[in-house]
């Protein structure tokens, strides 16, 4: 007998999936742009090739959906946030600090996907939530203080600061794109922004895509390229499209909290990072701010 799973259990099931993508990317996509096998544009370069190719795929077999004309813009906008700024930020960032120090960071995104949230779809912010919003700054900021000291040689202000600029542009992205996701199937969008992604980047990334060495990338290397190629651009960017369809920006954006536990826990097993004190305060003071910015939030 077939066995039904309710709709709100499969969007929380999906943004789960997603969080553990991006928890890993981390670790795996650092790998290979330390190692200098591609740099952080070129890396980027690929990403939107392979997801416009995949996308366009699926579109062209099972959905054949147009956009309308007058969302081509919006659509444009969409793109420069969730895939030209996002990306070229975290990449570039990534590159400069620590996986634990970015993932971190990226929990300030739920506070910002709220307040962006309360200045453009009016969503209510109360005194809680604004408290929060104050500790995940703190928080952030301490951690960026103590980017480049002889404890965390790893991360710089540089690459602290650039995560910080994703984590603004994904949020911006994440409430301004539910629009097009309730309006359109989720491949349409995500086609049409990795298209305007290609075109975008190509400026940036596009000589060094090409250039790249790919004879001398080991196994290794490869694994890392086709997890961030496939799993993390197109199944990542497909199930938040699809949770997105179903559940306020908000919501999506609490997922974000599991990322730095998952990135933190891979990277000590591969010794790739450790914990130190500050890194503990600035987690509670991270993490007690995501408390109070969703203590009356409903998922």
């Amino acid at each position: 007998m077939k066995v039904a799973i309710p709709e709100k259990l499969k969007t929380h099931l999906a943004l789960t999936t997603v969080a553990f993508l991006y928890g890993l990317n981390y670790m795996i996509a650092k790998e290979v742009m330390v190692k200098e096998y591609l740099t952080p544009f070129g890396f980027i370069m690929l990403r939107v090739i392979a997801g416009f190719i995949i996308f366009s795929i699926i579109h062209a077999i099972f959905i054949k959906e147009k956009l309308d004309k007058k969302d081509l813009l919006y659509t444009v906008m969409c793109a420069v946030f969730g895939v030209v700024m996002n990306m070229l930020a975290f990449f570039e960032g990534l590159k400069h600090t620590s996986p634990i120090h970015a993932s971190l960071i990226m929990v300030l995104t739920p506070c910002i996907v709220l307040l962006i949230s309360a200045l453009i779809i009016r969503e209510k912010v109360t005194k809680g939530k604004i408290f929060g919003i104050i500790l995940g700054l703190i928080g952030a900021a301490l951690l960026v203080s103590n980017s480049g000291n002889a404890s965390d040689k790893v991360a710089t202000i540089y690459g602290d600061l650039l995560v910080m600029v994703n984590a603004i542009s994904y949020g911006l992205y994440l409430v301004l794109v539910r629009r097009l996701y309730i309006r359109y199937k989720p491949i349409t969008v995500l086609k049409w922004i990795f298209l305007f992604g290609v075109i975008l980047v190509m400026p940036f990334g596009g000589y060094d895509a090409f250039t790249a060495d790919y004879s001398s990338f080991p196994i290794n290397i490869w694994f890392s390229v086709f997890y961030v190629l496939v799993l993390v651009t197109a199944g990542a960017y497909l199930l938040n499209a699809y949770a997105l369809s179903k559940v306020m920006p908000s919501t999506v954006g609490f997922y974000v909290y599991f990322q730095p536990l998952i990135a933190a826990g891979a990277a000590i097993i591969v010794g790739d990072d450790s914990i130190d004190l500050v890194k503990v305060c600035s987690a509670l003071l991270l993490f007690t701010g995501v408390y109070f910015v969703n203590k009356q939030q409903k998922l």
